[in-house]
């Protein structure tokens, strides 16, 4: 599932399209779309509108996976994360993003893996994984958020919040250059 425009800098990458966003064609619609818009706008986006102009967001499976067994959305399978992994890789390729915003296990696992949400969440790394500062001049910068779904019990600790509201701080100055450039027409 896609959107945004093939001149954006900033790409967010999801897990899988939900229920709501089977139906509904556009990614982020449910309940944890608004919760991850909520979250955006703290880092600096003016409105979900803008976000939405601004960001290409797509996600490692491009198809609903199904119900799961409690209810909630099924987590895809290995299988179906290497079927969808060369539509991703031509997506990269096509965006060549300077920012990307990993939401949920699935992009963590991607593009920074075997590391506990503990020590990703908060902190900005570049492609090869290394942990960089503000100034560093790599692309893309790779931002690693929690998933936003209610099934997610991570947020419940007051110190994951923290690493929450710290990811979002340092979203902040990566973002806003992007989007003055995006504005300028650059």
């Amino acid at each position: 599932m896609l959107s945004g425009y093939a001149d954006n800098r900033i790409m967010l990458i999801g897990q899988a399209p939900g229920a709501v966003e089977a139906v509904r064609r556009l990614p982020f619609q449910g309940r944890s779309g608004k919760i991850l818009m909520a979250w955006l706008t703290h880092a600096g986006f003016a409105s979900e509108a803008q976000v939405r102009r601004n960001i290409y967001m797509t996600s490692i499976t491009k198809c609903f996976p199904g119900k799961g067994t409690g209810g909630g959305d099924r987590r895809p399978s290995r299988a179906e994360v290497e079927l969808c992994r060369p539509h991703l890789d031509r997506q990269l390729a096509l965006i060549v993003p300077e920012l990307l915003i990993l939401v949920g296990t699935l992009a963590h696992e991607r593009f920074l893996p075997g590391r506990p949400l503990t020590a990703l969440v908060g902190r900005v790394f570049d492609r090869a994984g290394h942990e960089v500062g503000p100034r560093t001049r790599s692309r893309p910068l790779l931002v690693p958020l929690p998933h936003p779904s209610g099934a997610s019990r991570w947020l419940n600790g007051v110190e994951n919040r923290a690493l929450l509201d710290r990811a979002l701080q340092r979203l902040r100055p990566l973002v806003r250059p992007l989007l003055d450039r995006s504005l300028a027409g650059a």
